[in-house]
């Protein structure tokens, strides 16, 4: 039986008796090692293939990196897990009970799978608790959210969130006083409030302090094993210093997979994004 047909055949048991609304809050069946499956993608724009038939499978607990030069695709794949982008042909599943094609944006996030851009989306003027407070909320109001008390497991979940961005002594700072590299571990420690199986970060060593490339790196560590992590990056030092496995892409495709050692002496990686 191959990958597809046995998640199929899982998503068939998910739904039994449903529709996509219920099988996003079934846990993705994670028992077989694999927690994302990206089988055979393809877009295009315009008659460019931004992918091009890729293939790509997570490992649950795995810290992956994906680098490439420019224009290689790795923007329009976290599109297309997030349900931003509907791909021409392929098959995307988390776990093996989720079509993530068969699912809204807001419905992939409430799956269990968060994204952080590049540049920072925090609230600046309301403190890094409140921030925390507002990711937590869902569908409540910001008002709503702010003068309604907390509970004990909320306030138990925004202290440990605090304690893994290293955030706790600015708690009752606005958000907008934080540093460049502060403000993106604000904005981790808010998708972490979802508690979010995959998390997929963007660039997030540009513009950062050698002192916050630094923690930064050591953040995305801690969270692999109890969350996927997929970290796309340019800055080579950091992805080795975190990278457990790394994907390169060039031109919509994996061109080569494996530890740091064996995609920096690939001669083909040299070709196209190591050596230019």
């Amino acid at each position: 039986m191959n990958a597809v047909t046995r998640l199929r055949n899982g998503w068939r048991k998910a739904i039994n008796g449903g529709g996509c609304g219920s099988a996003r809050r079934i846990a993705p069946d994670v028992s077989h090692g694999t927690i994302l499956y990206l089988e055979d993608i393809t877009v295009s724009f315009d008659g460019f293939k931004a992918l091009d038939a890729l293939t790509l499978y997570i490992d649950a607990g795995e810290l992956r990196c994906i680098i490439g030069p420019n224009g290689a695709g790795k923007t329009t794949l976290m599109d297309v897990i997030t349900g931003k982008t509907r791909p021409d042909a392929g098959s995307a599943w988390f776990g093996q009970t989720i079509d993530l094609l068969a699912l809204t944006e807001p419905e992939i996030a409430e799956a269990g799978i968060g994204r952080k851009f590049q540049k920072p989306t925090v609230f600046e003027r309301h403190t890094v608790l409140e921030n925390l407070e507002l990711a937590a909320a869902g569908k409540r109001s910001v008002w709503g959210t702010l003068f309604s008390p907390l509970t004990p497991a909320q306030r138990e979940r925004m202290d440990e969130v605090l304690e893994i961005t290293r955030l706790q002594g600015r708690r009752h700072m606005p958000a907008g006083a934080l540093s460049h590299g502060q403000k993106q571990w604000l904005e981790i420690g808010m998708l972490l409030m979802q508690d979010p199986q995959l998390l997929l970060v963007d660039e997030p060593v540009a513009g950062m302090t050698p002192q916050e490339v630094e923690r930064t790196a050591e953040l995305l560590t801690s969270l692999a094993g109890r969350h996927s992590v997929v970290v796309v990056e340019h800055d080579m030092d950091f992805v080795r210093a975190i990278a457990r496995r790394i994907t390169v892409m060039h031109e919509g495709r994996v061109l080569a997979e494996g530890r740091f050692e064996d995609v920096q002496n690939d001669p083909r990686v040299v070709e196209v994004y190591l050596g230019e």
